[in-house]
């Protein structure tokens, strides 16, 4: 069977250094073996203008912005150094998002990303992350833009800040909470990332509520570099690349007792339904279309 050409990859971050040495390579592959577009997550304003930079002449990827949990002491600083003064969490939160206002209104987005909350790191502290997190939903409420939440060892205080706004929608990137939170999040309008986590032998959780959450609720994502798959032990580097969301495809059909097709046309409609602007990106034949990149 000649693969699809209708898979979404809703979180890669092909700028990384891993790809440095073969970035033009390794996406050509991906769209070769089915992936038609992808969303490219931003983690700080430095390094904002570098993931631009680097991915400005490839076809079908789109931008969100965004600072990650993991990195707001250094956006902090950043913030501190740009105005030129201490900030407290508040202040500085309020100048990065600002600056990040202001970059989409130059460069476009289509999503607010990577956001969110991380309780398996213990810096940056836990309340500074909660600021940053808050003020970022405020933005993404504001600008009607959809939100890429990360939520490691923290599915139920993100649930509870992305319920109390009054958002567009978004993804649950990397989803490993319980069925009830996974439920509630779909009946609001959120979908739910799935990727190589779930092929891993021991992953009966994930594997479960791949198999049996509302389809509609499902997306597909490689987290690129990161978020290896099971069969990733056989590379040298153990990087996930984007060509792995095929197979992600196909697992994700095998435990639903699917047919690939189905998955693949399902989960390509849930991304662009939460991901609108997704849609311009979408192709009979990306590798000979020309496109400009995403904003």
């Amino acid at each position: 069977m000649p693969p699809p050409i209708s898979l979404i990859d809703t979180h890669l971050h092909l700028d990384a250094a891993e790809f440095d040495t073969d970035r033009a390579a390794v996406w050509e592959g991906a769209l070769r073996a089915g992936v038609a577009a992808a969303v490219i997550p931003a983690v700080e304003p430095r390094q904002w203008p570098s993931q631009r930079a680097r991915l400005a002449h490839f076809p079908a990827l789109a931008h969100a912005w965004g600072i990650h949990p993991c990195f707001v002491d250094h956006a902090h600083a950043w913030a501190e150094a740009e105005a030129g003064r201490p900030l407290d969490d508040t202040a500085a939160a309020a100048f990065a998002c600002a600056a990040l206002e202001a970059w989409i209104t130059e460069h476009g987005a289509v999503a607010i990303g990577e956001i969110g909350l991380d309780r398996f790191v213990t810096t940056p502290a836990w309340s500074r992350q909660v600021v940053w997190f808050e003020a970022q939903l405020a933005l993404a409420e504001r600008l009607h833009l959809p939100v890429l939440c990360h939520a490691r060892r923290a599915v139920e205080a993100v649930r509870i800040r992305v319920r109390k706004a009054n958002l567009s929608g978004g993804i649950i990137h990397a989803f490993n909470g319980s069925r009830a939170q996974a439920e509630d999040l779909i009946t609001h309008g959120f979908c739910l990332g799935f990727g190589g986590a779930m092929t891993h032998p021991r992953a009966n959780h994930l594997q479960r509520l791949a198999g049996t959450l509302p389809l509609e609720g499902i997306v597909l994502e490689t987290d690129a570099p990161d978020i290896p798959p099971a069969w990733a032990d056989s590379r040298p580097t153990r990087r996930t690349e984007p060509a792995d969301l095929v197979r992600y495809a196909a697992f994700l059909a095998e435990q639903r007792g699917a047919d690939f097709d189905a998955i693949a046309s399902a989960t390509t409609e849930n991304a662009l339904r939460v991901i609108p602007q997704l849609q311009r990106l979408i192709t009979t034949n990306p590798l000979t279309a020309t496109l400009e990149p995403a904003r």
